[in-house]
């Protein structure tokens, strides 16, 4: 299958997954302009808009307008590059704002900058601007104030309408906003007719991605776990970060209950009533022999272990974890092993995960 033929497909079951179309949003616009096609705008129209902004910035600096003109020769560069280049030359302070941005040493910013706020400042500069730095944040991973920086404009209001909605994308899915992130791929895909390929492949990809999510199962908790470890990672242990630890550590819990349940059930799938190809353990098929078909991996074992592992008996092992020697700890894993030895690769999983995240809010919840 060519590339092109292998998106087309990819897009159609998108698509139709979504019920063979895409909600689109209609904050802050009319309803009919969001269904409108965007369509990026022209690298010489957007380089004669660059030219009248530089010249009414610096007073029609001729130094400056070389300096612009050397930068707009640069045609295998993307236009939005070209432009971000054209705003640093005429502004100190975006300068400043885009060299931070794209710096992966500088701190990640915690506002929105008052520059792109500054409705002082002309509007073309503003947006496409607030485009590259949400941008570079958004490479860095630094979703949260580049989704903000991109809500103060529209696509519309930009040179390149396809890059603002994939990073619009980008950030709410990484930041596990399935709406949000539902519309703005679905206006990417609609909408946006000139944008990249890897885009929309992206796009389609974050969309069947999203049909899978489910509110409250291991894979909403491994995904609010990925967040966590970004914000850490950019040394945002705050009490946003707390918060979802303590959400974590309790939506484990709870899973950790059901399983418990369910191993109480004495050998018992669900209650008593087992899936076609397996019985209750202890139960023969046919002159009272047990039966011998394998566990599938998706049910609690029963066979094997006490079946008494609980929430109070994990807990305890890292009480103090800390301060343990390293013989004590060795011996406290080995235990903690056997604890979940008897239960399927899934929930053995879901318990090394709680045990693992237990240790670090040991370490960094109050």
């Amino acid at each position: 299958m060519t590339p092109r033929r292998w998106f087309a497909v990819l897009m159609g079951a998108a698509l139709l997954v979504q019920g063979g179309q895409v909600a689109l949003g209609n904050e802050g616009k009319k309803a009919g302009a969001r269904f409108a096609t965007l369509e990026g705008t022209a690298p010489e129209v957007a380089q004669a808009r660059a030219l009248a902004w530089l010249k009414q910035a610096t007073g029609n600096d001729a130094a400056k307008v070389a300096q612009f003109n050397q930068i707009w020769k640069q045609e295998d560069r993307p236009v939005i590059d070209r432009l971000a280049d054209t705003f640093a030359l005429g502004s100190p302070a975006a300068a400043s704002l885009l060299r931070d941005a794209r710096n992966p040493a500088t701190p990640a910013p915690t506002a929105v900058p008052a520059l792109l706020r500054d409705a002082k400042q002309p509007a073309f500069f503003r947006a496409n601007l607030a485009l590259a730095y949400a941008r570079a944040l958004s490479n860095r991973r630094v979703h949260e104030e580049a989704l903000e920086t991109l809500k103060l404009f529209d696509a519309d209001q930009v040179i390149d309408p396809a890059g603002y909605l994939f990073h619009r994308a980008v950030c709410e899915h990484s930041l596990l906003n399935k709406q949000a992130a539902v519309q703005s791929v679905g206006r990417l895909l609609q909408q946006a007719l000139d944008s990249p390929e890897r885009y929309k492949t992206v796009g389609a990809l974050m969309l069947l991605d999203m049909q899978s999510w489910k509110e409250k199962d291991l894979g909403a908790v491994a995904r609010k776990m990925t967040n966590i470890e970004r914000r850490l990672q950019l040394a945002r242990g705050g009490p946003q970060t707390q918060k979802l630890q303590k959400e974590v550590i309790s939506r484990l819990d709870e899973l950790i209950k059901e399983l418990e349940n369910k191993a109480k059930s004495g050998g018992c799938c669900n209650g008593g009533s087992c899936p076609s190809g397996g019985e209750s353990q202890g139960q023969g098929s046919g002159g009272g022999q047990a039966n011998k078909t394998p566990m599938g991996d998706s049910r609690v074992a029963t066979n094997g272990g006490t079946g008494n592992v609980t929430q109070r008996r994990i807990k305890k092992m890292v009480e103090g974890w800390g301060s343990l020697p390293p013989e004590q700890r060795a011996q406290a894993e080995r235990e903690f092993e056997e604890l979940v030895s008897s239960l399927s690769l899934a929930h053995q999983e879901a318990y090394r995960e709680y045990f693992r995240r237990l240790q670090d809010q040991d370490r960094r919840i109050p």
